[in-house]
């Protein structure tokens, strides 16, 4: 799954520190700073359509009541995506096909996170249409969802999302075959991540809320973390070579 690069630096919603999250100006930006790889999240719309949205509600990002699954696809289309960061550039929700369309043939390693269970049929086709085996890895905080995906297409891996792993996590991943364990940065050591890459898994941290906790967690050696500033993330991995 990994590129020819020892790390990957994943544009966690693009680079949604200064751009509008979920959006396609958010991903190129995230790919202009340096990242080699996309972090996005997957709802289904009412009608079925996998689009790229995060919150269980529309309204911090949009503005607009409800939620991604009671709207069809035409109606989330009109709706403006905006961002502190940037309030006169707003953008619009994405739907998984459009993202594709504009960044499936790059040299960019894919994390889709499954928001919701019973989405994976609808990504997975989308997927393989792309032929992206190989540079995709699905990942979610509902291990239910992440066994759904694994039993219905397991040539994709998979990644667990979780603040932390203990041996019964780590048991219960392991029977699932999976092959990325995601913990929240701050709950790192070096110890743990030498422990996992010892059991054979690869390492990418979340929740990197500021520079101190970025570097935090590339001393602890992961492989990869997500940031919403890749900018800053690719400068002290250049530092570092």
């Amino acid at each position: 799954m990994k590129q020819n690069v020892s790390f990957i630096n994943y544009a966690y919603r693009g680079a949604s520190a200064y751009a509008p999250e979920n959006t396609l100006c958010s991903f190129y930006l995230g790919l202009l700073q340096g990242a080699n790889g996309i972090e996005t999240d997957v709802q289904l719309s009412q009608d079925g359509v996998p689009v790229l949205f995060h919150d269980d509600t529309l309204k911090r990002a949009t503005g607009e009541p409800g939620a991604v699954g009671d709207y069809p696809l035409s109606e989330l289309k009109r709706m403006w995506v905006r961002s502190p960061a940037c309030p006169a550039a707003p953008d619009r929700i994405p739907t998984l096909e459009d993202f594709l369309l504009h960044f499936a043939d790059r040299d960019v390693v894919f994390a889709i996170e499954l928001k919701q269970r019973g989405a994976h049929d609808a990504v997975f086709a989308l997927l393989d249409r792309f032929s992206l085996r190989g540079k995709t890895i699905l990942t979610s905080f509902d291990f239910d969802a992440l066994a759904a995906a694994r039993a219905a297409c397991p040539a994709y891996p998979i990644g667990w999302l979780a603040n932390d792993f203990g041996e019964d996590e780590l048991a219960r991943f392991h029977a699932l075959g999976g092959e990325q364990l995601c913990p929240r940065a701050a709950n790192l050591t070096p110890e743990k991540v030498e422990s996992w890459h010892t059991k054979g898994y690869e390492v990418r941290a979340w929740g990197v809320a500021d520079e101190v906790l970025m570097r935090r967690a590339l001393s602890c050696g992961v492989d990869g973390m997500t940031v919403n500033f890749p900018d800053v993330l690719r400068q002290a991995l250049e530092e570092r070579t």
